[in-house]
């Protein structure tokens, strides 16, 4: 008796299942080593700098944030499976970029201000990478999680 071979259609899905701190972890370490790579490439050590700690960082707590509201015990709110998959990763990734934005712009003018913090640099750049690196991590940890809930559902 020889014995069956199954074929991928056959199996079924075979992605992996949404795990926070996976994505976390990418959500730091890709933007942080890209830019990174960039500022050094580039002679920008300000870039360098600022890819560890406001894209890089910035990036996990918003993946962290926004997986652990989405994956809330294992069981994903009914809305959010209904929605078209690119009508809710860009609706949040736009929700997210306006936060951030706003995070940023409120941290460029409010700390120098109201802290012994000197107004340097690194500051303005909160304007810019706030906003983008949470308008990424997002739609990256929203599209990766619409796909493993619309699966599990199945």
């Amino acid at each position: 008796m020889s014995p069956t071979r199954t074929t991928a259609a056959e199996r079924g899905p075979t992605a992996r299942p949404f795990t926070l701190r996976k994505e976390v972890a990418v959500a730091y370490l890709a933007p942080a080593l890209t830019a990174g790579l960039g500022g050094v490439l580039g002679g920008q050590p300000e870039l360098t700098v600022a890819a560890f700690t406001s894209i890089g960082a910035t990036s996990a707590a918003v993946a962290f944030a926004v997986g652990g509201w989405l994956h809330r015990r294992g069981r994903p709110r009914r809305w959010t499976t209904s929605v078209p998959r690119p009508v809710i990763t860009i609706g949040l990734g736009t929700v997210a970029a306006g936060i951030a934005g706003l995070a940023g712009w409120f941290a460029a003018d409010w700390l120098p201000a109201h802290t012994p913090l000197p107004d340097a640099g690194w500051l303005e750049r909160l304007r810019i990478d706030l906003p983008l690196s949470a308008a990424l991590a997002t739609t990256i940890v929203t599209w990766r999680w619409r796909g493993t809930a619309s699966r599990q559902q199945k």
